[in-house]
């Protein structure tokens, strides 16, 4: 770690600091930094904790010692987590094609196998990045349906058509969880029975001294930006801290799917459940990573690898900088992390109880409104796969894979290129091919509000190969685009693509005013 100075002037550290200095110097100079900064650290958590009121204070405990152990192995670990030279192609039979796991077909049992499943959504983001306040799952993305409705929907029409009990468990963020939970009355006459609980609350550090930002529990005021929620890695601690993993194996549940709530491919799929439940070789698979081939667009995705024998997810922030050009090789890395993951409760448990869970530290540095630099800490879920026995991956088809991060996310699920069935989205038959058209919205469309304005209708986008729009533009109504469209409105400018227009292979630039006369 750098030599950070901010945070220490006390007496026993100079004689602790000359001491080592004498005898060996940089190495045990850099160790008692680290134990002075560990110290200072565990004092001013310790200053938090005396803040909690008395209903919250388990719970902020928990929170800020899950935090410590996190930091201790933040001080611990230098330089990228993964060693270049060490990383392997995984061996054929660790990624199994998926058409391979479908052609195994379904046990007549199918009812039985699902009531051994949990749904887990991860529900902890806000839809900042889309102008949108509260949880990014309230956004409206299909026929006034939310992300939240639509995974409603899918499960209730599982829970109808099998005559299963499939709960939903929604981890929430404290970001998310009150707005969550208010509008979760309104699925109350719904087939499906809704869980939650939160992932922790941390605090973030001062990038210069190390230390929290925080000077008390509450996240309001001053402490608004203090606290943070510590990535979905954070699942195996507060799914075990919440008593739901207990609940759910004392119910004889076996798995939880686990997957991004604004990814709208990731339905169940019972050929994975059912390969879960049914192991070909008898031996019990404890976690299963979807996997799916990288484009060009997916290049910074996590990868599957083999590692000191184990499956290993790295992520792009773990690769050294000289590698980096490298693992976004669509040649050399052919499949990335869709983030859909099948787990098996039995083993969290054990892991979680034998602290046996390793996922590497993902440090993400923000700046605050104040301007004040400041890091946090997280992790990933699907790191935890080389804790697991028999872990496996599965390449499965690309409409697995259906995010929607941005507006220009939003305009392919709005549009006719799927059809919305029980909450399911998928690609219309119209379509001759099966891949997605590459879309790329400008920043007057980054807001929901204004994208939305800015299309009167959706586009019939059946045959759009490519849309790069850009500057002040809007779409009349019944506008049809096909093969590659470029639209740019210069600064100054605006576009108005009329209505019933059609523009196949069209670059469209300057100003096209339509008035009102």
């Amino acid at each position: 770690i750098p030599l950070y100075s901010a945070a220490f002037s006390s007496a026993s550290l100079k004689t602790d600091l000359s001491k080592a200095m004498s005898q060996d110097g940089a190495s045990q100079f850099q160790e008692v930094i680290r134990q002075e900064l560990e110290l200072s650290v565990k004092k001013e958590l310790e200053k938090i904790l005396t803040t909690a009121p008395s209903h919250e204070f388990e719970h902020t405990k928990k929170d800020l010692d899950g935090f410590r152990k996190l930091f201790h192995r933040f001080l611990q670990e230098k330089g990228p987590s993964v060693d270049w030279g060490k990383i392997q192609k995984p061996p054929e039979d660790s990624i199994q094609p998926y058409e391979k796991i479908k052609a195994r077909g379904l046990p007549d049992n199918i009812s039985s196998v699902l009531n051994k499943l949990v749904v887990v959504k991860l529900n902890g983001g806000l839809g900042t990045s889309m102008g949108c306040k509260g949880p990014k799952s309230l956004i409206g993305v299909r026929n006034e349906n939310t992300f939240l409705d639509l995974t409603v929907q899918q499960i209730e029409h599982l829970n109808k058509t099998y005559n299963t009990d499939v709960p939903l468990v929604l981890m929430n963020s404290f970001n998310t969880d009150e707005d969550t939970k208010k509008i979760l009355q309104k699925y109350n006459h719904c087939r499906v029975k809704i869980y939650t609980f939160n992932q922790s609350r941390y605090p973030r550090i001062n990038k210069e001294s190390l230390l929290p930002v925080a000077k008390n529990v509450s996240f309001s005021g001053e402490n608004t930006e203090a606290w943070y929620p510590p990535g979905h890695g954070d699942i195996y601690a507060s799914f075990y801290n919440s008593g739901l993993l207990d609940t759910f194996i004392g119910e004889g549940k076996e798995y939880i799917f686990v997957s991004n709530i604004d990814n709208l491919g990731a339905t169940v799929d019972l050929y994975i459940l059912n390969h879960l439940m049914n192991p070909p070789n008898g031996k019990p698979c404890e976690f299963v990573m979807e996997v799916t081939n990288k484009t060009r667009a997916d290049v910074k995705g996590g990868t599957l690898t083999q590692y000191e024998g184990k499956l290993r997810l790295v992520e792009i922030a773990q690769v050294p900088k000289a590698h980096v050009d490298e693992f976004k090789s669509v040649s050399k890395f052919k499949i990335f992390n869709t983030n859909n993951l099948w787990i098996s409760l039995a083993a969290v448990k054990r892991l979680q109880e034998q602290n046996a869970i390793d996922m590497e530290i993902i440090v993400n540095p923000k700046t605050l409104d104040g301007g004040l630099n400041v890091i946090q800490l997280e992790t990933a879920v699907g790191a935890a796969i080389k804790s697991f026995e028999n872990s496996l991956g599965i390449n499965v088809p690309r409409s697995r894979f259906l995010p929607v991060k941005t507006t220009s996310d939003l305009l392919l699920v709005m549009s006719n290129l799927y059809s919305l069935n029980a909450g399911s989205l998928t690609m219309s038959e119209k379509r001759e091919f099966p891949t997605v058209p590459l879309v790329k919205l400008g920043s007057s469309f980054t807001k929901v509000q204004d994208y939305l304005r800015r299309f009167e209708s959706i586009p019939d986008m059946l045959e759009l190969d490519h849309l790069t729009v850009s500057g002040d533009v809007t779409f009349g109504k019944n506008v049809s685009l096909k093969g590659t469209v470029i639209i740019i409105a210069n600064h100054g400018d605006r576009i108005d693509i009329p209505p019933g227009a059609v523009l196949e292979n069209k670059i469209v630039s300057g100003n096209l005013r339509i008035l009102d006369h």
